[in-house]
């Protein structure tokens, strides 16, 4: 088995180069290209996911459906339905770009750092998740108008890229399938070489 590579990024979102996924996460984490996907059911239930214990980034921490890097040559909408499967075992039946342009830094509290460049899907299924627990430690179904709510007012913790994705994902209206697809000309030239 080879290792995992994620894709290093200049501050302008172009290919560096790539690192193995084990080596990136460190106190001075380099910018890579990543992605978050957040999936509700066709009643508009959001799919809400804790990260297993065993992850080294916030591990244990609840958190958006799905998160993952893109490898080296892959399209980023195939690395999303890859890591559906392989995190929550689901096929979806919609996959949109909703925010081509998010980034985060974030700080754990032992100093390892995220630093993503970091395009945002929505997925739409009727299946139920099955976790894989070396991913996810849990899953819960919950409804988006009152996630919403308690991430934006600090009742409900959730990871950091979490808050901030659900700040922007307010702002595209309360109705998740709804939402217009974002402009892939937003993407990072790295993630826009990588649509297929």
């Amino acid at each position: 088995m080879t290792d995992e590579l994620v894709v290093l990024l200049d501050e302008h979102g172009n290919t560096l180069g790539h690192a193995p996924k084990a080596t990136v996460h460190t106190t001075t984490t380099p910018l890579h290209l990543a992605f978050s996907c957040y999936v509700f059911d066709p009643d508009g239930r959001f799919l809400l996911s804790r990260r297993a214990l065993g992850k080294k980034t916030w591990p244990g921490v609840w958190t958006n459906s799905c998160c993952g890097h893109p490898s080296p040559g892959e399209p980023v909408a195939d690395a999303v339905t890859r890591r559906l499967a392989d995190e929550v075992g689901l096929v979806v039946d919609d996959l949109t770009l909703v925010l081509p342009a998010f980034r985060y830094r974030a700080v754990m509290p032992d100093g390892v750092v995220e630093n993503e460049l970091c395009p945002v899907f929505r997925a739409v299924t009727s299946a139920e998740p099955v976790a894989n627990p070396a991913e996810v430690d849990d899953v819960e179904w919950v409804a988006w108008p009152e996630f919403t709510r308690e991430v934006l007012d600090g009742t409900r913790p959730v990871s950091p890229w979490c808050r901030l994705q659900v700040e922007e994902l307010a702002a595209l209206g309360p109705d998740p399938v709804r939402w217009a697809a974002g402009d892939v000309d937003a993407l990072p030239p790295a993630a826009r070489v990588l649509t297929g």
